[in-house]
């Protein structure tokens, strides 16, 4: 009997980003499925799809129950689209995101919805177990030992964390569904002069708690020509995913907070997939539960070298009409 050879997919289809929409987060309780149903809808209408249209949904939630991304998608709608839950720290979204672009370049399907929603008012305080490295240092404890150690090797001061976040704050006044918006412009004094939550990171510096969600709608290239509004469409051009690879003397700190060469290695791998590198790109948008992550960035992704990242704070060049 002649074995069946299964086909080898070699080349990855185009993918666009047909639609978006955001609920604007907040810090109060919400009901789950409501907001996720409006940022879905937003993205839906955005893209000129209706859900009939998707065929494959992956949604992104960590202090949920489970069984919460199925019963959230069912207000939409039952249409028999298989529903799956991706679960990957700060960086779930993004993962989220990276499943259905795959679904689509692969050609599983034509169009995928990304769902990423969350609320740190329910089941926070099971999110973490006992018996773990992460629930005897807490990420604001992480953080903050992070830039004591950035201060003690470049000289970094809290000033610039602090400039750090007080450009996002600034940046997030003129964005309607932040959860933080600020009257009046935020100085890096202000931020400073916030109460201390684990030196030298304040709670101006820090995350917030709170609840929102965000849908993103992909589809195939081909797809997207028949549908029309290709202007508006954006291209996805990669999308790479690392866990930490072993080297002598490797120090596992554990599955949250990973050593900074799997960024680099990451970024690496992403940039070597589309042909583009550090100096092509416009606009970065980083994690920055705590401003230490967006400064250490700056240089795993290749924008500076090492310890240069708090000049280009310095210099503003991170800003909104800075050169990054």
């Amino acid at each position: 009997m002649t074995p069946v050879e299964t086909p080898v997919v070699t080349t990855m289809r185009d993918v666009v980003v047909a639609g978006t929409g955001i609920a604007p987060f907040t810090n109060q309780p919400v009901r789950i499925e409501d907001i996720t149903l409006d940022a879905g809808l937003a993205a839906l209408d955005d893209a000129g799809l209706g859900f009939s249209d998707i065929e494959s949904v992956y949604t992104g939630y960590l202090f949920m129950p489970t069984m919460t991304g199925v019963r959230a998608m069912k207000e939409f709608g039952l249409t028999g689209v298989p529903v799956q839950h991706v679960e990957n720290a700060s960086a779930t979204g993004a993962a989220c995101f990276r499943e259905a672009y795959l679904a689509v370049a692969g050609g599983h399907c034509e169009v995928a919805m990304a769902v990423g929603f969350d609320s740190m008012f329910v089941a926070a305080g099971s999110a973490f177990r006992r018996d773990t490295v992460e629930s005897a240092i807490l990420p604001a404890a992480y953080f903050a030992l992070w830039a004591r150690r950035r201060m003690h090797d470049y000289g970094t001061t809290a000033e610039t964390l602090a400039e750090i976040a007080a450009k996002n704050w600034n940046h997030a006044r003129g964005c309607t569904w932040a959860q933080r918006r600020a009257d009046a412009e935020v100085t890096a004094e202000q931020v400073l002069a916030s109460r201390m939550i684990a030196e030298p990171h304040t709670s101006m510096m820090s995350t917030a708690v709170g609840a929102g969600a965000a849908v993103a709608v992909l589809c195939s290239g081909e797809y997207a020509r028949r549908l029309g509004g290709g202007g508006r469409h954006v291209r996805v051009l990669g999308s790479a995913l690392r866990s930490e690879t072993y080297s002598d003397g490797h120090l596992f700190m554990g599955p949250v907070i990973g050593p900074p060469q799997m960024t680099r290695d990451t970024a690496a791998e992403l940039y070597e997939a589309t042909g583009l590198g550090p100096a092509d790109v416009d606009l970065v948008q980083v994690h920055d539960a705590f401003p230490i992550e967006e400064l250490l960035y700056y240089e795993l992704l290749g924008f500076c070298d090492d310890g240069d990242g708090d000049r280009l704070v310095a210099e503003g060049a991170t800003k909104i009409g800075g050169r990054i």
